[in-house]
């Protein structure tokens, strides 16, 4: 943004110094043809002048005519390195003067102006035809002091240098407006990039220019819509939780009590006697789709706390192992599973109650693929100065072609026995992400089983 209209600005105002430097360059040189032809004028004024400054023809021996100079005159000659003259008679010989100054005569009485250069000087140079006591000679008077000439000697430091130094102060001066000028949005967009993602308090227009606060409004506008998108989202998220969870829950425990009685034979009172085949089917659909219910709602949770939307605590993980630990245990029992535990006090910065849910999901994936008495082990600790949560199992494990496919949503490999919805590991790396890390999944001991880590900032 600043850049662009940076460089508007200074395409906007470097031509028009531009423009001003060549205005100035050739007023300076109508200036100087100005003074110039009043130049000639004084030199076509001086010809009849030296011509009536001729009192005789001089005698034989000196062969030089004498003179009478007439102040004008006089003066014309005091700088000889500016000024020289000469006199020509009919026959084309010099009679007095420069030598180099001899040329071809007027063909009229009209004085004729012409430059040359001589000596690495350019001299204004005027010839005309005059009658003197010589006869009818050419007088021949050359100004080294034109005008014009000193114009093109001085361009460089009289014109056009100070309009470049004029230029490259412009560019300078409009690269500190501009900046000074977009304070206000350069602040504006530092304020945006400080922010938190769940931050959508409306900004202060009121300390804006007239010409910004159209944008802050706009921008407040849009964060009140977008605050009001995400409180709905919010509510609908706490809504659906209760509304799933709780009458989930009670079907679930309906079902349990049903599928006891099937299997003891003795329905309680008051309840509608199904085959235990159906019971159990009915069981089985009822935990899936309350853990499902479960998983989605954490993984949404998850993706809108991905970017860090609330500060990091310390979190004991020892703690947190072990009480994911007692959570499991009847299920790990009920396949004669040892889960155990290999913890050492340690402390991670992070999200408790999403570190609680990713190693819910890591062993109730482990618990639930192992098959009966295997090991899973639940650790904790420190691993190259960094704490790590991880969880290992001795079950069929994930072929390392496929460990990239497991953590995306719904995917399960063929042939996986028992139930699943491909979300546990899917919402265990949403979580790893939203804590700056990633799930390295590798073979358990002996090559056998999984062992899933995430290591975790200290």
């Amino acid at each position: 943004m600043t850049s662009g209209l940076r460089t508007r600005l200074l395409m906007m105002l470097i031509p028009p110094v531009v423009a001003l430097a060549l205005l100035s360059a050739w007023l300076d040189y109508r200036a100087a043809a100005s003074v110039a032809l009043e130049q000639d004028q004084r030199l076509a004024a001086l010809v009849p002048l030296l011509a009536d400054s001729l009192l005789s023809p001089g005698n034989r021996q000196t062969d030089s005519p004498v003179f009478l100079l007439a102040p004008a005159i006089a003066r014309f000659l005091e700088s000889p390195a500016t000024s020289s003259i000469a006199i020509i008679d009919e026959s084309g010989r010099l009679v007095h003067g420069e030598e180099w100054l001899v040329g071809q005569a007027p063909d009229t009485t009209e004085a004729v102006f012409e430059n040359a250069e001589h000596d690495g000087v350019t001299w204004r140079i005027v010839r005309q035809r005059q009658a003197s006591v010589l006869g009818n000679v050419v007088i021949v008077l050359a100004d080294a002091s034109d005008p014009r000439q000193q114009w093109g000697r001085n361009i460089v430091l009289k014109a056009l240098l100070p309009n470049l130094v004029l230029a490259a102060l412009a560019v300078f001066a409009v690269r500190w407006t501009v900046q000074r000028a977009l304070k206000p949005l350069l602040d504006l967009r530092d304020a945006l990039e400080r922010r938190s993602p769940r931050d959508l308090t409306a900004f202060d227009a009121r300390g804006s220019p007239d010409e910004v606060r159209p944008l802050v409004e706009s921008l407040n506008r849009l964060l009140g819509l977008v605050n009001a998108q995400a409180e709905s989202q919010r509510r609908f998220i706490g809504d659906a939780a209760h509304q799933l969870r709780t009458p989930l829950a009670s079907l679930q425990a309906q079902v349990e009590a049903w599928a006891q009685a099937a299997d003891s034979q003795t329905p309680p009172r008051q309840t509608i006697e199904l085959p235990t085949q159906q019971v159990h089917k009915l069981q089985n659909a009822t935990r899936r789709t309350s853990q499902l219910a479960s998983q989605l709602l954490a993984l949404s949770r998850a993706d809108a706390h991905a970017i860090a939307a609330q500060p990091m605590r310390p979190v004991e993980l020892k703690e947190l192992c072990a009480s994911l630990l007692e959570v499991h245990l009847d299920a790990a029992a009920a396949k004669q599973i040892d889960l155990g535990l290999d913890a050492e006090p340690v402390q991670a910065w992070g999200h408790e109650w999403l570190l609680r849910e990713l190693l819910a999901n890591l062993v109730d994936n482990a618990v639930k693929y192992t098959p009966p008495r295997g090991t899973v082990t639940i650790r904790c600790g420190q691993r190259d100065g960094r704490p790590f949560l991880e969880v290992e199992d001795d079950g069929p494990g994930v072929p390392p072609d496929q460990r990239a496919q497991v953590t995306q949503r719904f995917y399960r490999m063929s042939g996986t026995q028992g139930e699943g919805n491909g979300l546990g590991l899917a919402i265990a790396d949403e979580i790893a992400r939203a804590h700056g890390g990633q799930l390295e999944l590798d073979s358990g001991a002996h090559g056998r089983g999984l062992k899933v880590t995430l290591l975790l900032a200290g």
